[in-house]
This record gives C-alpha cells, sequence and structure tokens, in this order.
C-alpha cells in the first residue's frame, strides 16, 4: 500500500466568505501519487474552513460567489446568521478570549474580536471539513459535474489557509 500526501496553501479574502475551487489541483496530486485504486482525502485541520463536493455553478454574481454558493451561504445566514457581537451567541467566553490572547499570545487570534467567529465555526462543523473520494483506474470517480471546494467561512480577517490532501491505496 502507498500512501501520498500533499497541502495546498489558500488565501482567503478576509471580508467575505471565501470559496477555492481546488479540483484540478487534488486530480494533479492523484496523477502523482500514482496510485491507481483507492481513496483520496481532502481535508481542512482548520475548525473554520469546510470541504465540500458539488456542481459548478456556472453563473455568478459581481463578487464571483457561483449561484450555488450564494444559495448556500443564504441558506447558513439564515440558519446561522454572521457572528456581529459579543454575547450575540455563548461562544466565545470569557475564558475563551483569555486564553486566546495570554495563553496563545495571538497566536490563533491576533486580537479578541477576532474571536467573534461563531458562526464560522458552527457552520463548518455543520457541512463538514473532509471530502473522500474513490480512485479507480488513477482517476478520481467524481463524474463530469462533480468539483471540490475548500471553504473559509471566517471573514474577520485575510489569511492563508492549509488544504490536506491523503491519497492511500495501490
Amino acid at each position: 500500500m502507498t500512501v501520498y500526501s500533499a497541502k495546498l496553501t489558500l488565501t482567503s479574502y478576509g471580508n467575505r466568505v471565501t470559496y477555492h475551487e481546488i479540483t484540478e489541483q487534488v486530480k494533479q496530486h492523484v496523477e502523482a501519487s500514482g496510485i491507481k485504486e483507492g481513496i483520496c482525502v481532502v481535508a481542512s485541520p482548520h475548525t473554520t474552513c469546510s470541504v465540500i463536493f458539488e456542481e459548478l455553478s456556472y453563473d455568478k454574481d459581481f463578487y464571483g460567489y457561483e449561484y450555488l454558493q450564494l444559495d448556500l451561504n443564504k441558506l447558513l445566514e439564515n440558519l446561522i446568521p454572521d457572528c456581529k457581537t459579543q454575547g450575540q451567541y455563548h461562544h466565545p467566553g470569557p475564558e475563551h478570549i483569555r486564553v486566546g490572547l495570554e495563553d496563545f499570545k495571538g497566536k490563533i487570534s491576533p486580537e479578541a474580536y477576532t474571536m467573534l467567529n461563531t458562526d464560522a465555526h458552527l457552520k463548518s462543523t455543520l457541512l463538514g471539513t473532509s471530502e473522500t473520494f474513490v480512485i479507480e483506474n488513477g482517476e478520481m470517480q467524481i463524474g463530469m459535474v462533480g468539483y471540490i471546494y475548500f471553504i473559509d467561512w471566517d471573514q474577520l480577517r485575510k489569511r492563508d489557509r492549509t488544504c490536506h490532501i491523503k491519497i492511500i491505496g495501490e
């Protein structure tokens, strides 16, 4: 059995939800792995990001959101409104903010307001942080219209995100 690992570095906008369409990059890693039969896992190590598998929606708005992305954003905004103020959600509480600012000394959140991202955590929990794809004859079985998206739900700051790709098989 062979195990192949790769990472993608993706930059989030910081002022709105960021979608990265990563299908071709993942396919390139499947090919580079040389694995003909197995699985490919695409995963986020971040608690405010998701990986989803969806159809490409060719129509886009002025910000570049595909229409299915707009529909998903609207659905989730209705279900889980953006965290705008302290106390809107139970999280983050005072101890969480203290740990973030003192114990981690700004490594995770540089300022207290950047911890007002409860909505991003809940959206990531709801949609999940990974997708697994079957590899047959050296190709991911994603059909003609399937695309892989890495989503950063955290809108509070621009930053680089990591996407893990793990391919296992023979």
